[in-house]
């Protein structure tokens, strides 16, 4: 069965569950992070994952997005180039590269709050836990080999 999205405006009450989900995702996989004591923590990962969201829910809401998809893509490109270059703050100090664990939790914290700020909200949840099984587990796992 298919389903189709709308990207018209939501309101104030989509707008207020979607930026909270976005919140609720940088908080798994921040928490992880600052659990781990890492650079970029529980802040940082929320704050991509909320501002991600913000930025995909402007053209969404002013029915831009909805008249043409192009606008909601350059938002989506937008964000992506911003995070690269938080991601390549995070890993690069003291002139060496360190953190590209930290820089891909950045990255995946953003795609996820695009996710949920367009709606995706399940898949925005479901890829949270991935993100955070694979930070977790996987990482335990990984010690063992």
């Amino acid at each position: 069965m298919s389903e189709t999205y709308s990207f018209a405006p939501i309101g104030w009450q989509g707008i207020s569950l979607r930026l909270g989900m976005a919140l609720v995702v940088g908080l798994i996989i921040g928490l992880e992070r600052e659990l781990k004591d890492k650079p970029a923590g529980l802040r940082t990962n929320m704050l991509v994952s909320f501002g991600s969201a913000l930025i995909v829910l402007v053209p969404i809401e002013i029915g831009a997005a909805e008249q043409n998809l192009d606008v909601l893509g350059r938002a989506i490109s937008g964000v992506i180039s911003g995070v690269g270059f938080i991601g390549g703050g995070t890993i690069l100090r003291e002139s060496r590269v360190k953190g590209l664990t930290s820089a891909a939790a950045i990255w995946i914290s953003a795609a996820l709050g695009i996710t949920i700020g367009t709606g995706l909200w399940i898949l925005g949840l479901a890829g949270a836990i991935v993100t955070w099984i694979i930070l977790r587990v996987v990482d335990k796992w990984e010690q063992h080999l």
